[in-house]
């Protein structure tokens, strides 16, 4: 092997002692302790947010009612209450009604061998003792061997019908007038924290006289429903041996 091909390797072996001591450090000061939860923050200044744009119909002339106390798509007397500029709240109704039963056991095994011998080599074999040490034997020149096992278990058994309510900002106002809404929550249960994301874009007319909106009234909706903690941790394999698997090109 040559100096620079040792290096490279040396240096990418020393890459994945680092990235492992890193996530080690992290966890050894979290031993004994929940996860933490994470702070209140503004979504439109999280890294990788991008405004919604879509396409937008022709703008219309506002029409004004003269002489008239009753404003144009308005559900109360006096003032609307429901979630129309940057900031306001409204409250998404999370209904998820899929089925389905989780039984995560995750079990991998890798056994690599190489083997390289030459009992006859041109009359090579008899010259071995010159560039080799002694014991040296022409029929067993190379033998490599490798192993790696992971086993992660989770059991998770859902009935799926999520019905939970979650309260968005409106981080944006599009042209035509609906809301770009944004909304995190986090529970957290003994060591393992459940997180719950709405996003999407609504119309202004489907949201109720109670500050209200159903999941299926949005657009674009992402909602993603998921945790860390111990448990999601166990089922995932080490960091060395993930960078391993990427690594080896056996």
């Amino acid at each position: 092997m040559s100096t620079h091909r040792f290096l490279r390797l040396a240096g990418i072996v020393a890459l994945g002692f680092a990235l492992t001591a890193c996530g080690a450090a992290d966890r050894l000061s979290n031993v004994g302790r929940a996860p933490a939860l994470s702070p209140i923050e503004d979504p439109t200044s999280q890294p990788g947010y991008k405004p919604v744009r879509m396409p937008m119909p022709d703008a219309e002339p506002a029409a004004f009612a003269s002489n008239s106390l009753w404003r144009q798509g308005s559900r109360a007397f006096f003032k609307d209450q429901r979630a129309a500029r940057i900031g306001d709240l409204v409250t998404v109704r999370v209904r998820v009604t899929d089925r389905a039963q989780f039984d995560n056991q995750t079990r991998r095994s890798r056994q690599n061998g190489e083997n390289m011998g030459a009992e006859s080599l041109l009359g090579f074999e008899t010259k071995l003792g010159k560039v080799l040490p002694e014991e040296a034997r022409a029929d067993a020149l190379v033998g490599l061997d490798s192993r790696s096992s992971s086993r992660g278990e989770g059991s998770t058994r859902r009935a799926e019908q999520l019905t939970t309510n979650v309260a968005a900002a409106v981080t944006q106002v599009l042209p035509n007038g609906n809301l770009v809404i944004e909304g995190k929550q986090e529970i957290r249960v003994n060591f393992e924290v459940r997180e719950l994301i709405v996003a999407g874009v609504i119309r202004p007319e489907d949201i109720e006289a109670d500050n209200t909106i159903d999941s299926t009234k949005i657009a674009q909706a992402r909602i993603a429903y998921g945790g860390r903690g111990q448990l999601t941790d166990v089922q995932q394999p080490r960091y060395g041996q993930q960078v391993m698997d990427i690594l080896l090109p056996f």
